[in-house]
């Protein structure tokens, strides 16, 4: 497989930056990482994911990550896995449709996490995995990210599309390379439910 192709960086951007990526899970990410090495970045793996459920998934999908990240060497920050505080802020939207208002708080909430983060220890710049998926909304994403650092003024949100010049391809292939276990639903109960009932139509 060849090398990753450098990111094209905005101008606030330089080789060297810092970058704080929330990262979902191992297959979503791990192109995006090899690219932010091959642009001379220096990333760091944000893992804060309460959506995930069961806790067996949450572990499973943890652990691919960590074993990714050390194997490039890139510093890996394991937040608190607190379910109830998810539960919490999707009250209510429990019905809601896939890409609804129940997914734009759920990434609301992780990406405020990182945000807020990223101000506390020196990171300029926020990123996440979240839009590499074909099946989310990069809109979606988006707001969400722009929303999460508005009240910091040393946070900026990266908005890159990490889909173009191949992304998802060499995703793919870099997850079969690494035998990362590929999820069939997005994380949440929810989601679960949302795919059975699909399967049932």
């Amino acid at each position: 497989m060849p090398p990753p192709e450098p990111y094209l960086l905005p101008e606030t951007m330089s080789a060297g930056s810092k970058v704080l990526l929330h990262v979902c899970c191992a297959p979503c990410s791990c192109s995006i990482l090899d690219g932010m090495l091959a642009s001379s970045l220096k990333p760091t793996v944000f893992f804060y994911n309460p959506n995930i459920h069961p806790r067996e998934e949450y572990e499973k999908r943890k652990a691919e990550i960590v074993a990714f990240a050390a194997k490039r060497s890139i510093p890996f920050i394991d937040v608190d896995y607190d379910t109830d505080n998810w539960f919490a802020r999707i009250k209510g939207l429990e019905k809601e449709p896939e890409r609804g208002k129940r997914c734009s708080a759920c990434f609301g909430l992780r990406l405020e996490r990182t945000a807020l983060y990223a101000h506390e220890n020196g990171f300029p710049f926020i990123a996440t995995s979240l839009t590499i998926s074909r099946h989310k909304r990069q809109d979606q994403v988006h707001e969400a990210g722009f929303a999460a650092v508005f009240r910091y003024e040393d946070v900026t949100f990266w908005d890159y599309n990490w889909r173009q010049k191949g992304g998802v391809d060499r995703g793919a292939v870099l997850a079969r390379t690494e035998g990362f276990y590929r999820q069939n639903y997005c994380g949440c109960t929810f989601s679960i439910r949302m795919k059975e009932e699909d399967s049932q139509a």
